[in-house]
């Protein structure tokens, strides 16, 4: 693995936009770019509506917009609102609901970096004038070593220094020149660090309870959205049957939507060993379920790809994560093209998800990232070695 550095960032003085949603994290990013001496300025983006009905004031809620107002008072830095409820619902929304219409399972918050947040805030950091944008995630930016032999670009996306709080999986899809603007200042933190540099500013964020739902999606009850765009008859919401991978039906489902690759909860039971979902079919509004051996991949396609860095050659070791708590394992390239890729995975990998992210690594280097079409089970790489180059072969 190549060496990389902490890459270089703002100079004192220079003007940084941070993006400020209302928790602990953005507010503390926004007061580390304060304590070091920029000239900071705090967006909050509305995304959808306020979420004012719903407890611990999820981001986007008129609370947590109070609440970045009210950090940023405390800073002594102007705070402003974009209202990007539109772009939102066209690049998020919209591709939520259509993804689980066809069976998959979607992550909008890599929807809403990609396609919303960063490219929105950078126009917005245009405006005012602002060459560097700021987050709160725990992600790091480093420098590529010269010599590595993947990693090309002289600005990087790395892994958190934190395992546990690592949020790298969720930034493959941003475009590559943002990384020649972006800082991230508090990917060399533990979130229990975060919390005490906020008690150090006297910041009213110090202790706000960290949300694990999805934002428009306050409830945790995603089929509600669902029925709310689609309408109750929809296929995805209809009856169905619950087969064994042999094809035998074995009972029905009430919406082929509300289950997910790997999934235990609400299937049948009376078999001798657990059983997961391990495959939906939308056009037969079935649900297939096996055991945890038939949830095992070997190999995985995916789409929509992102490259940070240069792509990859054919038959290149990468390492890659398909879930976002899942653990990286070694892969091989073994085909490739502008918008797609599919890898041999040196060991089985449980529960791959289409819709879900595939994203590579080259140690804590993120090269990018696709939207997985679907996991293969069966040895691929011996499948495909005939078609790589002699020496990766």
């Amino acid at each position: 693995m190549h060496d990389i550095i902490d890459a270089t960032g703002p100079q004192s003085g220079e003007r940084v936009l941070v993006a400020m949603s209302g928790g602990v994290d953005s507010s503390v990013a926004a007061a580390l770019m304060v304590e070091a001496g920029f000239d900071v300025v705090g967006v909050t983006m509305k995304l959808h509506n306020d979420g004012s009905d719903v407890p611990d004031r999820p981001c986007c809620s008129l609370d947590s917009t109070s609440d970045a107002r009210r950090v940023c008072d405390t800073l002594g830095i102007p705070h402003y609102v974009t209202n990007l409820v539109d772009h939102f619902g066209e690049d998020v929304l919209r591709d939520f609901v259509s993804e689980y219409a066809r069976g998959r399972t979607p992550i909008p918050c890599v929807r809403c970096n990609t396609f919303t947040k960063f490219r929105d805030l950078l126009h917005k950091a245009d405006a005012i004038d602002a060459p560097w944008l700021a987050t709160g995630h725990y992600a790091r930016m480093g420098m590529r070593d010269a010599t590595s032999a993947i990693v090309d670009n002289a600005r990087v996306l790395r892994r958190g220094l934190d395992p546990a709080k690592d949020q790298s999986y969720f930034l493959w899809g941003i475009a590559r020149n943002v990384l020649d603007r972006l800082v991230l200042p508090i990917g060399s933190q533990t979130k229990a660090e975060t919390r005490e540099i906020a008690r150090r500013f006297g910041l009213r964020t110090a202790n706000k309870v960290e949300s694990q739902d999805i934002c428009f999606v306050p409830d945790g009850d995603h089929v509600r959205v669902l029925r709310e765009q689609l309408g109750a008859d929809a296929p995805s919401l209809s009856s169905g049957p619950v087969r064994l991978t042999s094809g035998h039906v074995i009972g029905e489902h009430d919406g082929f939507a509300r289950f997910t690759i790997g999934q235990r909860k609400g299937l049948p039971g009376g078999f001798a060993e657990p059983m997961f979902v391990v495959e939906i079919v939308p056009g037969e509004r079935a649900v297939v379920i096996g055991t945890r051996s038939e949830l095992v991949g070997r190999g995985v396609q995916a789409r929509e790809v992102n490259w940070l860095v240069s792509p990859p050659a054919l038959g290149a070791q990468v390492r890659v994560q398909v879930r976002s708590r899942a653990s990286a394992v070694s892969a091989t390239v073994v085909a490739i093209d502008d918008a797609s890729i599919e890898l041999a995975l040196d060991e089985g990998v449980s529960a791959i998800s289409p819709g879900q992210s595939l994203v590579m690594y080259d140690g804590d280097v993120v090269l990018g990232g696709g939207v997985i079409e679907r996991g293969m089970r069966g040895n691929v790489r011996e499948e495909k070695r005939a078609g790589l180059p002699i020496l990766a072969a």
